[in-house]
């Protein structure tokens, strides 16, 4: 139990550390840097087509990217788990009580 005890503590420590070191700074995604080089670069430049959907706000865009990466990440925990599944199956090992 004292050995979660100091998982979780640390956990939280990589989660407070980065946020304490880079106070006050800007944080931006690759999207802004890239929109930026491409104005450096090429001024006249003009997008091909606009975005379809555009959220609302900020928040929304976290919320939306949020899901998509919980989806992922299930769908991914699903096929590890299906194919540890099929393999321990195969080898004679059923996990079911």
């Amino acid at each position: 139990m004292k050995k979660n005890w100091w998982l979780f503590a640390f956990v939280v420590v990589l989660i407070l550390l980065p946020l304490w070191w880079a106070r006050g700074s800007e944080f931006g995604g690759t999207d802004d840097q890239a929109e930026r080089a491409i104005q450096t670069l090429a001024p006249h430049y003009r997008p091909w087509f606009e975005s379809i959907f555009t959220p609302p706000g900020g928040e929304v865009e976290t919320l939306l990217f949020s899901l998509q990466a919980a989806l992922g990440a299930g769908v991914i925990g699903y096929v590890i788990g299906l194919y540890k599944g099929r393999s321990e199956r195969k080898n004679g090992h059923d996990s079911r009580v």
